[in-house]
């Protein structure tokens, strides 16, 4: 298996992806934030991975920038979503090596903090939390609030006040239907 920096090339087989992973009813707009997120233009730059096993993409994982909107320049933060595997490639780790090497890419990058909303039981795995998440207000009402949690990658850059932060999201994530 082989990961690697999606490009705006690779559209169509990130939309494929998503299309097989989740279930009808969701596919079509996951599918379509996955690939506008790899179009989109964001500051700093939205990732977006692939991974590939004999040459086709059998998974892909995006992590986007966020603001903390109390006006912090230095912070960075980023949300991971989505993720997809195929599902005949599922159960075999796909998924927590795009995590890894997501996170890793970020860490290197001296982002300060990355959100999900998902599985408590799998995201915690990789060390997410809710605890990690609390001081900062999702962009939009949760219909499943315990799934709203955070890791730190570089402590020494997060917000340090006590006031509970507001965040903001990339274009393709604002959508509260998503949250």
């Amino acid at each position: 298996m082989r990961i690697r920096a999606a490009t705006r090339q690779d559209s169509e087989a990130i939309r494929n992806v998503h299309l097989r992973a989740f279930p009808e009813g969701e596919q079509q707009k996951i599918a379509a934030v996955a690939v506008k997120l790899l179009h989109e233009e964001t500051t700093p730059e939205t990732i977006s991975l692939l991974a590939e096993v004999d040459g086709a993409t059998v998974g892909c994982i995006a992590f986007s920038p966020t603001a903390a909107l109390a006006d912090n320049a230095s912070w960075t933060g980023y949300i991971l979503a989505p993720l997809a595997v195929k599902p005949e490639y599922q159960k075999r780790q796909i998924g927590s090596k795009l995590i890894k090497s997501g996170m890793e890419r970020l860490s290197k990058l001296g982002a300060a903090l990355v959100f999900v909303y998902g599985d408590p039981n799998y995201y915690g795995r990789f060390g997410f939390t809710a605890a990690a998440a609390s001081r900062y207000v999702p962009p939009y009402a949760l219909q499943y609030p315990f799934g709203w949690q955070g890791i730190v990658l570089h402590e020494d850059s997060l917000v340090t006040d006590a006031v509970v932060q507001q965040i903001s999201c990339a274009a393709p994530l604002r959508d509260p239907e998503l949250w």
